[in-house]
C-alpha cells in the first residue's frame, strides 16, 4: 500500500480507503443485530480483515448506511486501535444537540470511544452550510466533541455545485474534504485546487461507481481503456494527480479490492501508460460529438437555479456526452432519473417540460445557444426511462 499525507490532520492515509456502505445488510435499513444473518456478519468480517491486510487501514461509513455501524462495531473492539482510522457522517442538522444525539448514537453503535474523523454528511446547499457553520451549530458541537476527545478531525462531504464546495472550504473551518471527481466528472477541480491551498485532506467518494458504473462498463469504454480496465484506469487517472489523497472503494467483500490493488504497481509510470488512452478517449469524443462541441459545450451554460423550470441543462448534456461517445447509455440513464427523485448529487430537472419553456434567452452565453434546445429534447429520449 501507499500512503499520502491527508492535508493539516498530518496523518499518513492510504490511497484507498474501505468504504462501509455496500456490505450492509439490506440497504439503508436499520435491523437489530439479532435480525442480520450471521453469513451477512461473516462476510463483513472478512472484508475488513481483508482490507487491514493489505494497509487499508481507514475504514468509513455512516450514521445512514442502515446496520454498517453497528455491525462494524462488533469488529473495531477487537483490532489494535491505534492501527485503524475510522471515519463516520452525520448529516447536518437545524438542531446541533440532534447532531451530537446522533453522534452520540454512532459512537455507541461503533463500539468506540473516539473516532479519527467525524463527517458532516452532505453540506449540499446554502441552508446546510448554515446550519454548520452558524454559532452553535454542528461545527461547532463537532469542537466540543473535539475537547473531549471523541473526535480528532473535522470535515464534511458535499454533493454540491463545486461553487458551494470552494465557499464551504473557505470558511476554514475543516480539516478534510468527500468530494466527486472522476475521469469523467472533473468539474469539482477547482473545489480540490481550493482544498490544497487551505491544507484540506481530499477523499474522492465512489469514483467506481459514481465515476461511471466501472464494474460493470460497457464494451466500447473496455476497449478505449485497453490495456487497463475502466476501473483501473480511472484510479490511475485519480491517483496520478497528488492533489487527491484517497479514493474510496465500496467493498461489497473481499475480492472486490483485488482489482483496485494492481494500480500500485503503475503509479510511477502512470503519466506514460495513460497519456494513449487519454488521447483514445478524446479522440473517441470528437469523433461523436465534434471538436467544437467537446471543447465548449459546457461554456456560459446556466445553472439550474437559473432556468425556467429548474431544468438542469449542464447535467443533462453531460450525461448526454457519456452516452453518445462512450455508450456509457446505462449509467447516463440512471443518473438522469435521479433528477426526478430530487437527488442530492442532481438537483434540479429532467427536460420532461423542455416544451413549456423557451431557453433561449437563458444561453445567450452559451456558443451553443440555438442548437442546445434540440439537443436536451433529444437527451430526453434517449435518456428518460421507466424507474
Amino acid at each position: 500500500m501507499q500512503y499520502r499525507r491527508f492535508g493539516r490532520t498530518e496523518i499518513q492515509i492510504p490511497i484507498f480507503s474501505c468504504g462501509g456502505v455496500r456490505f450492509i445488510y439490506d440497504e439503508f435499513k436499520e435491523y437489530p443485530r439479532e435480525k442480520i444473518p450471521q453469513d451477512n456478519q461473516n462476510n463483513v468480517i472478512a472484508t475488513i480483515h481483508r482490507s487491514l491486510a493489505v494497509g487499508i487501514n481507514h475504514l468509513e461509513t455512516a450514521r445512514i448506511y442502515g446496520t454498517s455501524e453497528m455491525q462494524l462495531g462488533e469488529i473495531f473492539p477487537q483490532l489494535p486501535r491505534q492501527e485503524i482510522l475510522v471515519q463516520t457522517k452525520v448529516m447536518p442538522q437545524s438542531d446541533p444537540q440532534k447532531f451530537r444525539h446522533l453522534f452520540e448514537q454512532s459512537l455507541v453503535h461503533l463500539g468506540l470511544d473516539y473516532v479519527d474523523f467525524l463527517t458532516i454528511h452532505g453540506i449540499n446547499n446554502e441552508q446546510q452550510l448554515r446550519d454548520s457553520i452558524r454559532p452553535q451549530g454542528c461545527v461547532d458541537v463537532i469542537k466540543q466533541l473535539q475537547a473531549e476527545g471523541k473526535v480528532r478531525f473535522r470535515g464534511f462531504s458535499s454533493h454540491g455545485p463545486t461553487n458551494l464546495i470552494i465557499k464551504t472550504i473557505q470558511t476554514n473551518q475543516f480539516d478534510y474534504v468527500n468530494l466527486h471527481w472522476y475521469y469523467i466528472n472533473q468539474f469539482n477541480w477547482p473545489a480540490i485546487e481550493t482544498a490544497n491551498r487551505y491544507d484540506l485532506g481530499v477523499f474522492i467518494i465512489s469514483p467506481s461507481d459514481k465515476g461511471g458504473m466501472l464494474y460493470k462498463p460497457p464494451q466500447k469504454l473496455v476497449n478505449l481503456c485497453d490495456p487497463l480496465s475502466p476501473m483501473l484506469f480511472n484510479d490511475l487517472f485519480c491517483l496520478s494527480h497528488s492533489q487527491v489523497h484517497t479514493l474510496s472503494l465500496g467493498a461489497a467483500q473481499p475480492s472486490d479490492f483485488d482489482e483496485h490493488l494492481n494500480v500500485l504497481g503503475l503509479l510511477a509510470e502512470a503519466d506514460n501508460i495513460l497519456l494513449p488512452i487519454l488521447n483514445r478517449l478524446q479522440t473517441e469524443a470528437i469523433t461523436q460529438l465534434g471538436e467544437d462541441w467537446v471543447n465548449s459545450w459546457y461554456v456560459g451554460l446556466p445553472s439550474y437555479e437559473d432556468t425556467p423550470g429548474q431544468i438542469n441543462i449542464p447535467i443533462i448534456l453531460w450525461l448526454r456526452n457519456l452516452a453518445i461517445a462512450y455508450d456509457m447509455l446505462e449509467y447516463a440513464q440512471r443518473r438522469y432519473n435521479h433528477l426526478k427523485t430530487q437527488d442530492p448529487w442532481f438537483p434540479g430537472n429532467t427536460a420532461e417540460k423542455l416544451s413549456q419553456f423557451d431557453l433561449i434567452p437563458y444561453l445567450k452565453n452559451s456558443p451553443h445557444q440555438m442548437i442546445i434546445p434540440n439537443l436536451l429534447k433529444e437527451a430526453h429520449q434517449l435518456l428518460n426511462r421507466v424507474c
